[in-house]
């Protein structure tokens, strides 16, 4: 039997689906945002996740599966996940689907910034231009409606920020995890976390309209992220890296195909920009050779 880490294009296979899930996931947040506080669809979206991981990981695993000699860290990544998720979700009342996958593919050029500041990795002259044109076009995909949004603009900003450190902490964190343990305790950190504010946010789901969604929410975010530890799973993290930036083409089809919206010339501009530095930026990490082990 062929290994599953040398199925690389069942591995973009399955990364190109769980792209699309995590899409429907932010157009169905962005729907429901009209009718309900999106701190209940953040709960409902961690608790379905929770039981759902909890159904298979252990009928399959067994407890042991979920030993760890990191559960601070642990904590640690499912609340930074849950952080980022409240501010995406909020993000979303007041942009469109499109601009706002958009701006979370700058994390990839955050995570370069980050790695030069505070761990003092040497970043090349190149790379640096790839950071610059990135948040450039961050520019252009948000000033077309800073008007519009006010303060608001700079929450998808803070929430890359928090999903950068999300994502160093994950990449130290899976030399050594196991991902689908890492997996179940992100959603029950996450809604163990949620559900303390529970007295305080909880809504009346007003009819079988609203709860469908919230399951559609729940079951998108719980298999696109499962996608994505079985695409990570057959294809190295290099081949797989450009692929994430089809979400954006995801995501703007479905802004278009549920709100009427379609990106003007600047900000279409701007997602240019942004995917094309950010795919660049993979590709560079793709062809960097990795050092020695030993």
């Amino acid at each position: 039997m062929t290994p599953p880490r040398h199925r690389p294009l069942l591995g973009v296979m399955f990364l190109v689906l769980a792209v699309a899930c995590f899409a429907t996931l932010d157009t169905t947040v962005k729907v429901l945002s009209a009718t309900i506080s999106v701190l209940v669809v953040v709960w409902f979206r961690y608790c379905f996740q929770a039981l759902v991981m909890t159904g298979v990981v252990l009928p399959t695993r067994g407890w042991r599966s979920l030993s760890t000699r990191h559960p601070v860290l642990h904590a640690v990544r499912g609340a930074l996940l849950l952080i980022v998720s409240i501010l995406g979700f909020v993000s979303l009342i007041y942009m469109p689907v499109g601009e706002f996958t958009a701006i979370i593919m700058l994390t990839p050029l955050v995570v370069t910034l980050m790695a030069a500041v505070f761990l003092k990795e040497r970043v090349s002259v190149l790379r640096w231009l790839l950071v610059f044109g990135g948040f450039s076009g961050a520019l252009l995909v948000i000033q077309p409606t800073g008007q519009d949004i006010g303060w608001a603009v700079a929450i998808p900003l803070v929430m890359v920020l928090f999903y950068a450190v999300f994502q160093i902490l994950t990449s130290r964190m899976a030399r050594t995890e196991d991902p689908m343990t890492m997996h179940f305790y992100t959603g029950w950190t996450g809604a163990l976390l949620i559900s303390l504010a529970l007295p305080w946010i909880w809504q009346t789901i007003p009819d079988l309209r609203t709860l469908a969604l919230l399951c559609l929410a729940g079951l998108m975010g719980t298999v696109g992220h499962f996608l994505l530890i079985q695409a990570f799973a057959r294809a190295p993290a290099a081949t797989l890296a450009p692929y994430l930036y089809v979400q954006v083409g995801f995501a703007v089809f479905a802004g278009w195909l549920v709100f009427d919206h379609v990106p003007g010339q600047l900000e279409f501009g701007g997602i240019a920009m942004i995917v094309a530095c950010g795919a660049s930026m993979a590709w560079l990490t793709a062809r960097t050779p990795k050092p020695d082990s030993n």
